[in-house]
C-alpha cells in the first residue's frame, strides 16, 4: 500500500491494523445530505449509535464517580453489560460485512485494497467494525485515489469527511488503544521474559 498523500501524514498518526470494512459509493441524496448518513442495515445503525451514545456519556461517567462512587461502580457495571451486548451485535454483523482486512487508517481517512474501482472524488460511506471491541462506525468519505494492483484489485485511499466531534474522538482513541497495544507487542517481542 501506498501513504496517504503528504498533508495526511503531517496532519494525524496512521496505523495498519485489521478491520471489518465496506465502502460504497453514497446515492446523490445521501451525498446531499450532510447531516443523516444510515445504513442499509438498522443492527449496524443501532451498534453505531450505541457506541456513539457510550463514547458521549464518558466524560459524565467520570464526573458522577467523583460525587457518588456507588452509583458510579454501577452504571459501570450496566455499561459492561451493553459492552457484551454490542460485542454479540458485532459478531453478528461480521457476516454481513466480512472478515477483518488490512488497511492503515488515521482520524483524516483510511486506505485499503478494494475488489472494485471507485473513481477518485466519489462520495463514499465507509462502514467498519473495529476491532477487538466491535465498535461500529458509519462515516462519510470521499475517494482521493485508487489504483489498480497486480492482482486485479485496486488500493483505495478514503478521505473521511463531515464527522461529527465523537465521531472523530471516537476514532481518535481507538488508533490510540492500537497504537499503545501494537507498542507494548512489539517491546514483548524484544525483550522475551525467561
Amino acid at each position: 500500500m501506498t501513504t496517504l498523500d503528504e498533508e495526511d501524514r503531517r496532519e494525524y498518526y496512521r496505523i495498519e491494523d485489521r478491520i471489518a470494512l465496506q465502502i460504497s459509493p453514497l446515492s446523490a441524496a445521501q451525498a446531499l445530505d450532510t447531516e443523516l448518513l444510515l445504513d442499509d442495515s438498522p443492527l449496524f445503525n443501532l451498534l453505531s449509535e450505541l457506541h456513539l451514545s457510550d463514547f458521549e456519556a464518558q466524560h459524565l461517567l467520570r464526573q458522577l464517580s467523583d460525587k457518588d462512587r456507588t452509583l458510579a461502580a454501577f452504571l459501570r457495571a450496566q455499561n459492561k453489560r451493553l459492552d457484551l451486548l454490542s460485542a454479540v451485535v458485532a459478531q453478528t454483523l461480521l457476516g454481513e460485512i466480512g472478515e477483518p482486512q488490512r488497511v492503515i487508517i488515521s482520524e483524516g481517512g483510511i486506505e485499503c485494497v478494494q475488489a472494485q474501482k471507485i473513481a477518485p472524488g466519489t462520495r463514499v460511506k465507509v462502514k467498519m467494525v473495529l476491532m477487538p471491541r466491535a465498535h461500529g462506525l458509519l462515516l462519510r468519505g470521499r475517494i482521493t485515489h485508487c489504483d489498480p494492483q497486480a492482482d486485479g484489485q485496486f488500493e483505495v485511499g478514503t478521505e473521511f469527511t463531515d464527522m461529527s466531534d465523537a465521531e472523530r474522538q471516537l476514532l481518535a482513541r481507538y488508533i490510540l488503544q492500537r497504537q499503545q497495544q501494537q507498542r507494548r507487542q512489539q517491546l514483548e517481542r524484544q525483550d522475551p521474559q525467561p
